[in-house]
């Protein structure tokens, strides 16, 4: 069962500049307005059966393909459209929908920042969970301080999901990790920093936080900084491709 419990803020309409230190590059993503969970989605919010003592503190390990499924059985029961359509091994979204749904690496830099241009949205010893605190584990959620945005935790305590392709052309179908976790060192829990992994791995410091709102059309291949046709580039890379490199090559037809 999906508890009604979870506390959304509003998220404005804006732009940011998102950098990719591996190709030098730098794009403009203008972004619609949407709402952002407050926290990452706990332990009891996930449907887990933890004691109370961890009921509160995010729910991990979850796979991306996990939040996923939690997305589109959560927006029935706020009387939402889902915002996936899941054939065989893939994920097609629909940015029509008003459902629950994982936000793009635009929406999640944009809210993370909250007006920002630092590498933080303030000093790691009040905002955030991470190495220099000697904790073993994920702790209880908003229990540091919240950026501009009202938002707790975006960096530090768990990594976060986001619906991108992390880097299609070196990883295939890795998505993409954004915020660092309990037991990152300072360095690696900054706005900025990106991690991906399998869409099906399960990593003791990694959870999700959902954002909902209709940010595009009917039947779009784009939407927030997302575009299906720019995966497919990046999927594609000039040259000789680097030993180790697996790019994605089977890119199903979107069916919505």
């Amino acid at each position: 069962m999906i508890p009604s419990d979870i506390t959304f803020r509003h998220v404005p309409a804006g732009s940011i500049t998102l950098r990719n230190a591996r190709t030098g590059t730098a794009r403009d993503v203008v972004l619609r307005t949407f709402q952002l969970a407050a926290t990452p989605i706990t332990v009891e919010q996930f449907g887990g059966t933890a004691g109370i003592l961890t009921a509160d503190r995010p729910a991990a390990p979850v796979t991306w393909l996990d939040a996923i499924r939690w997305c589109n059985a959560a927006s029935p029961t706020e009387g939402l459209s889902p915002a996936y359509t899941i054939a065989d091994d893939w994920v097609f979204w629909n940015p029509a929908a008003d459902g629950y749904r994982l936000p793009t690496e635009a929406e999640w830099e944009f809210a993370c920042r909250a007006g920002t241009a630092g590498p933080t949205y303030g000093p790691l010893s009040e905002i955030a969970w991470t190495e220099a605190d000697g904790v073993e584990s994920a702790q209880s959620v908003a229990t540091k301080q919240p950026n501009d945005f009202d938002l707790y935790d975006m960096i530090g305590n768990v990594w976060e999901w986001c619906w991108d392709l992390a880097d299609p052309a070196r990883y295939g179908r890795y998505r993409s990790l954004r915020g660092g976790g309990w037991a990152d060192p300072t360095w690696s829990c900054r706005v900025s920093v990106r991690r991906g992994s399998a869409p099906d791995a399960v990593i003791d410091d990694v959870g999700f936080r959902p954002a909902r709102g209709t940010v595009g059309d009917p039947g779009a291949t784009e939407a927030q900084g997302w575009s299906d046709k720019e995966d497919r580039a990046r999927a594609n890379p000039r040259g000789l491709v680097p030993f180790g490199w697996t790019p994605l090559k089977d890119f199903p037809t979107n069916s919505i």
